[in-house]
């Protein structure tokens, strides 16, 4: 029981915000904020501030733009992102296991 340290989990990802929508990017191409809010059933600042925690890692993308001049905006994981959730669900996996 020695190796059993939660502190490998990446702090970036765990957040129950941040993870649902780490879990919710890794499955499709790439999701609008509206879609995420619904899914994740967060508040909009709540969500943008999860959201900015992620760019900011370099764990998503985003990409803003006007149709028929609304504001969409698209966010996508990363490479960085998908390795680092991959890291994250290796390193949960083995905290169980020990």
């Amino acid at each position: 029981m020695n190796d059993f340290n939660y502190q490998l989990l990446d702090e970036i990802i765990h957040s129950r915000i941040r993870l649902a929508v780490m879990a919710l990017l890794i499955s499709v191409e790439e999701a609008e904020f509206n879609y995420l809010k619904e899914k994740v059933k967060a508040t909009d600042g709540n969500l943008s501030v999860h959201l900015k925690k992620l760019e900011e890692a370099e764990y998503i993308s985003v990409k803003k733009e006007f149709i028929d001049r609304k504001p969409k905006t698209m966010y996508t994981l990363t490479k960085t992102g998908k390795t680092a959730f991959n890291q994250y669900l290796i390193s949960l996996e083995n905290l169980i296991k020990k």
